[in-house]
């Protein structure tokens, strides 16, 4: 297996892939010190205020003269970000090669949706009624069972009352995008009754639903709110016990793309091989979504160049200056950023994470710029309004309509969301350390190839689709997380 890796020809770092041991030589340079996996060092003498290049764009420039051979990283090195850029567009030829489609067995929704999971689904309006939603679960399925369908789970927050203009409104838009998403065969809607999400206006909100899949519960207005929300679960339980799968085009999927724990080997194995896959499925008619908005400062040019059109590129300029503008308000600077374990991992400014991070989405166009209130309609790949943080992420991103999410990672996490979480790992060690979070060793594309690992990758995804439990699913790790940006009273 290689040691090291220069990314591009471009660069004037390369990478380490294993540990590299001070005095020996790599790439034609003589290590002037230890160099730990994921770090980065200097192919030749780098003077002070010099750009650092890697992946053949600056990520950051010199504090200090820099030797070849020597570690570059947080020590002598600063990122080139600030305030306030000036965005053109300069589109760039994105075509994709044609692919043969495989196929996937979902289920087909009355509305036209897909899912790729039949679950029973207690959505609670206001974190009041957490206990009362548990309870309820387990309840049903303590008298009923699995009942031949694929779950019953429910989602708790904290949220759904003292709330305040956004947040409020981010609550309400969030729970309802969940009722309707299609990996939910049905859902009640448990309410406590006083809550400012109140029932009435989260139904009208919600539009027209199948009442005999979507019930709704206020526990102050019933005398035992256990016992009636499991009756209304097994009227909902024995229409969705009779779905049955049906043969579809994978073009049918929506696909999020996320990353969480990043290190020095995201960019170069797990995010690459990721962004393969969105150029698959985009090629079949599929769908991507890349979110992580203050992942994308310091190459959001690269995005803004593969819009389809001017008026994609203006929505992408809004997405960052948005993010932008929200981090100004609260008195924080727009590179704060990457965590520690980012920067332990080989990660050293924003921009060489959100080069790394970026790569998920593959090389096609952008096809649109979805913002809060919205779902993703348009195929191909798309950008999502919403945070870097892991479970505000995904959350987001299933919400949008994602039937799955493809999330890397260098450090592990055990986190899932709402949907099938994928946790692809970066490294081997990793894949095999936490073998009981991890579903996909990327780490393996050191050891054959990019090609061989996306079609594994594409044979896991539609494995999943089909159903086939992701490591989250069996481990029964599925959450949700509301962004928040205001005051609660």
């Amino acid at each position: 297996m290689k040691k090291t890796i220069v990314i591009n020809p471009r660069d004037n770092v390369a990478v380490a892939l294993t540990d590299l041991k001070k005095g020996e030589t790599h790439e034609g340079v003589a290590l002037t010190e230890d160099i730990t996996k994921g770090h980065k060092f200097a192919l030749n003498d780098i003077s002070v205020g010099e750009q650092i290049i890697k992946y053949g764009n600056p990520i950051a420039r010199a504090t200090a003269d820099i030797k070849a051979g020597a570690h570059v990283h947080t020590h002598n090195v600063k990122t080139n970000l600030s305030e306030n850029l000036e965005y053109v567009y300069d589109k760039i030829p994105t075509p994709l090669k044609k692919v043969t489609p495989r196929k996937v067995n979902v289920y087909k929704r009355a509305n036209g949706d897909v899912g790729i999971r039949n679950e029973l689904w207690v959505i609670p309006t206001v974190g009041c009624v957490n206990g009362q939603a548990k309870l309820i679960v387990e309840t049903f399925k303590t008298r009923y069972g699995t009942y031949g369908f694929d779950g019953v789970f429910t989602f708790t927050h904290p949220y759904g009352c003292s709330q305040l203009g956004d947040d409020h409104e981010r609550t309400k838009l969030i729970l309802q995008k969940m009722v309707r998403h299609p990996n939910a065969g049905g859902v009640l809607v448990l309410g406590l009754g006083c809550e400012n999400n109140q029932m009435s206006a989260f139904k009208e909100g919600l539009g027209d639903v199948d009442e005999k899949r979507v019930k709704f519960m206020a526990c102050q207005e019933v005398d035992d709110e256990i016992e009636s929300g499991v009756a209304l679960l097994k009227q909902i339980a024995d229409v969705i016990k009779n779905d049955r799968r049906t043969e579809q085009d994978i073009s049918c999927l929506k696909v999020g793309l996320k990353c969480g724990g990043s290190d020095g080997l995201s960019g170069i194995t797990a995010n690459p091989l990721v962004g393969r896959f969105s150029d698959y499925i985009v090629s079949a008619g599929g769908t991507t979504v890349l979110s992580e908005v203050p992942e994308m400062f310091g190459a959001e040019q690269l995005l803004m160049n593969r819009a389809k059109d001017e008026k994609v590129f203006g929505k992408t300029v809004k997405l960052i200056n948005d993010f932008k503008d929200y981090f100004r308000r609260n008195g924080q600077t727009v590179y704060e950023n990457p965590s520690p374990g980012n920067k332990a991992g080989g990660i050293t400014t924003l921009e060489d994470k959100s080069l790394g991070c970026t790569q998920k989405s593959g090389s096609g166009p952008v096809e649109d710029v979805v913002f809060d209130d919205g779902y993703v309609t348009a195929k191909g790949l798309n950008l999502l309004n919403g945070p870097g943080n892991d479970m505000c992420a995904v959350t987001n991103i299933a919400a949008a309509g994602c039937h799955l999410v493809l999330f890397t990672t260098g450090r592990g996490t055990p986190f899932g969301g709402f949907v099938p979480t994928l946790k692809i790992a970066t490294n081997s060690e990793l894949a095999a350390k936490k073998s009981n979070w991890i579903d996909f060793n990327a780490g393996a594309v050191l050891e054959s190839d990019f090609d061989v690992q996306l079609e594994n990758l594409i044979d896991l995804v539609v494995d999943t689709a089909n159903g086939k439990l992701a490591k989250n699913e069996i481990n029964q790790t599925k959450e949700i997380a509301i962004f928040k940006t205001g005051v609660t009273l």
